[in-house]
């Protein structure tokens, strides 16, 4: 039960380049998403019965889809967190944001059923299936961007928010001591002139609340010019942040040398003398590590409570031959300018389908976690298909 446990894990989380059925699930699950989310608004027009009922229809299976895959990624959480208890595990997951996206997408729907006197205010809720779009979000590491480039530029951000908020409340100020005699309906309070202030600072002018004296539209003129300003430094940094982060996405590789390395395989076989040990079980002779298991469709970064199985390919850190089993690794040499060079791993901008496998320290190998710190002059050797740049591929 638990390894079909651990399968369904594997399906429902995004999907790798070889497992097939994971990345139909992501796939059927972005369809579901999208589908979803045409006939809440196709809800919304006046459609006789038929229709109405196919829509219905369409929107209660769609529902039924969510509440199962939320089920399935409760039930499988503690795959997500092994460190943590099973209970804990499924606790977390169900806090956490996605989890709890994933809950207000269908939860909703179906309280009325229990519920029938709070329909209106559920209802109500139901529109937070919107955020279910951030799934999609996850499948694809180009949107990741831009999540990465307000995390980084948030202190900017802020800054700008500030001064927004400042010249808001300065304008709407401003307007009311030269505006409220005249318009007293219009500019009743400091409060009223906000609306004014938001929709010229931002050049978007609505027009409901505008200056009628030659003083008040004097200062108009003054807050719309300082609206373009004002509008143009967010956009600035956002813009900035991009460009930042797609040259540093392209100049991985610019203070790195890179060569080939070769490494051998080992088939577990019935009966092999590694089989059903842990990888810290197991003897390597002096100078060799076991960097991948490729089993089946899956390749796996191995650990030391890792579990040797029947048909695993085992690729070992020596010279040898070379043999087509679809992996492609490459070897890594950090230089002192190096946008690795002394960070760690869980905080590096790479692709989810990039793994450090081996870290190679002087005189010393590591198997690296999320909390290894890298350092310049480390020979970083790492199982990827996309994110380093202008690489010799290495084909095992």
């Amino acid at each position: 039960m638990r390894n079909i446990k651990r399968r369904i894990f594997e399906i429902i989380q995004i999907g790798r380049d070889q497992d097939g059925i994971s990345i139909a699930f992501d796939f059927f699950i972005a369809v579901v998403i999208v589908l979803n989310l045409f006939v809440t608004l196709i809800e919304t027009f006046d459609f006789t019965d038929p229709y109405m009922d196919t829509l219905q229809a369409i929107d209660r299976l769609t529902m039924m889809i969510f509440g199962v895959e939320y089920i399935l990624r409760v039930w499988t959480a503690e795959f997500l967190y092994p460190k943590k208890s099973t209970f804990r595990a499924k606790l977390a997951y169900m806090r956490s944001f996605y989890g709890v996206i994933d809950m207000l997408t269908f939860l909703p729907y179906f309280l009325p059923i229990f519920f029938p006197s709070g329909i209106v205010a559920f209802r109500m809720f139901r529109v937070a299936r919107i955020f279910r779009l951030f799934r999609i979000n996850t499948y694809y590491d180009a949107f990741n961007v831009i999540t990465d480039v307000l995390v980084e530029k948030r202190d900017q951000m802020f800054s700008s928010v500030c001064i927004i908020l400042i010249l808001m409340v300065a304008s709407s100020l401003c307007m009311y001591s030269l505006e409220h005699d005249v318009q007293p309906d219009r500019f009743q309070n400091a409060f009223s002139g906000i609306w004014w202030a938001m929709s010229t600072l931002l050049t978007v002018g609505y027009g409901d609340i505008y200056p009628i004296t030659s003083a008040g539209r004097i200062v108009g003129i003054f807050i719309a010019f300082l609206g373009v300003g004002t509008v143009a430094i967010p956009t600035g940094i956002i813009s900035a942040g991009f460009v930042e982060q797609y040259t540093k996405l392209k100049t991985v590789s610019s203070y790195s040398d890179e060569f080939d390395i070769r490494f051998i395989t080992l088939r577990v076989q019935e009966g092999h003398p590694w089989e059903k040990l842990t990888v810290a079980e197991i003897l390597l002779p002096p100078g060799m590590i076991l960097v991948v298991i490729s089993r089946g469709n899956q390749t796996i970064v191995p650990r030391g409570d890792t579990v040797l199985e029947t048909g695993d390919k085992l690729i070992l850190g020596a010279e040898g031959f070379k043999d087509e089993i679809g992996i492609k690794l490459k070897e890594l040499i950090l230089r002192e300018r190096h946008p690795w060079a002394g960070r760690m791993i869980k905080d590096l901008n790479i692709s989810r389908q990039t793994l450090i496998v081996m870290v190679r320290r002087g005189d010393k190998i590591i198997i690296p976690d999320g909390s290894l710190i890298l350092q310049a002059g480390d020979m970083v050797i790492l199982y990827t298909k996309k994110d380093v740049r202008d690489s010799v591929e290495i084909e095992l």
